[in-house]
């Protein structure tokens, strides 16, 4: 048991994190820039702790779900006066839910819109057809046209 105390805690490179999580070493010293993660350094190379490792994993999992880095910040910081979890877990929480109604917001905000393009694109087509047929491309030849522009083709 007395050997496990001696054992250096387990520690990272920038590149061990990056490749981990898939991002750049650009981010990660942004991330230490803001605030979020505070490597030690052993000359010039920073050296991540198990510590940083886990407050990574959460700041990228709070950028997937669309919070600010200062929210993220917050809730991160609540580690460090109750190391329980609780003040976290509770803030975290208030801060999904808000999150989640925000995301239903834009998701009916996407829906409306492509409805309105979709009554705008079926009013359009009826009055080329009735005016001027020859301008309606036929849909296999749009569709073909627009996979090859996704594709840059063009």
């Amino acid at each position: 048991m007395a050997s496990d105390l001696r054992r250096p805690a387990r520690t990272y490179t920038i590149r061990q994190l990056c490749l981990e999580f898939k991002c750049t070493p650009r981010a990660l010293r942004f991330y230490e820039d803001k605030g979020l993660l505070t490597p030690a350094r052993d000359g010039m190379n920073r050296v991540y702790s198990y510590r940083d490792r886990a407050r990574l994993q959460l700041i990228l999992r709070g950028k997937r779900v669309g919070l600010s880095l200062c929210e993220i910040g917050e809730i991160l910081d609540l580690y460090e006066v109750d190391e329980s979890g609780a003040q976290q877990a509770a803030k975290s929480l208030r801060k999904f839910r808000e999150r989640i109604v925000a995301l239903e917001q834009q998701k009916q905000d996407i829906d409306d819109a492509i409805a309105q393009l979709q009554t705008g694109i079926t009013v359009m087509e009826q009055r080329l057809a009735e005016t001027r047929p020859d301008l309606l491309p036929r849909a296999a030849d749009y569709d073909q046209t627009m996979r090859r522009q996704l594709d840059g083709v063009a």
